[in-house]
């Protein structure tokens, strides 16, 4: 649990980096098996204008071209949307660790279907981050998650 706790916690820093920016703060990090970091990001969508940049792909492409993927490890502050979860499966990432699932329950139940081991650490800390951003700016979160208005 405290090797998760730590990959968990530079996704925390990269959550809080994006809202210290003035984003959705949700952050991610890809690590290889034996715990190297290997990149780190976070949703960048409202500060880069760009809806691609969310946490995982993020730290996805600060990682580099990796010659293969079943021997990483996803972490992120919320479960990935279907988005990403598409982005776990086309690369073959088969563990992925997520910091709480409550606020957004989005792709793990596919993921696990799939053969995705899925973690879910229930951190009250991450779901106290987005919660807050959720209740200053409902619009923002709605548009992040494809639940834009007529």
């Amino acid at each position: 649990m405290t090797h998760h706790q730590d990959m968990l916690d530079v996704a925390i820093q990269e959550a809080r980096l994006g809202l210290a920016e003035g984003g959705i703060p949700i952050g991610a990090a890809l690590f290889h098996r034996d715990g190297t970091l290997l990149g780190r990001g976070h949703n960048r969508r409202i500060q880069e204008d760009d809806p691609s940049v969310h946490g995982e792909t993020d730290a996805f492409r600060k990682a580099g071209r990796q010659r293969r993927y079943q021997d990483t490890i996803m972490v992120t502050t919320l479960a990935p949307c279907w988005y990403c979860s598409g982005l776990i499966r086309q690369f073959r990432i088969m563990t992925v660790i997520v910091g709480e699932s409550r606020t957004f329950h989005g792709g793990i139940d596919w993921l696990r279907a799939h053969g995705v081991e899925v973690i879910d650490l229930g951190s009250a800390e991450c779901e106290r981050l987005l919660a807050s951003f959720i209740e200053r700016n409902p619009e923002v979160w709605n548009e992040d998650i494809g639940e834009c208005g007529p």
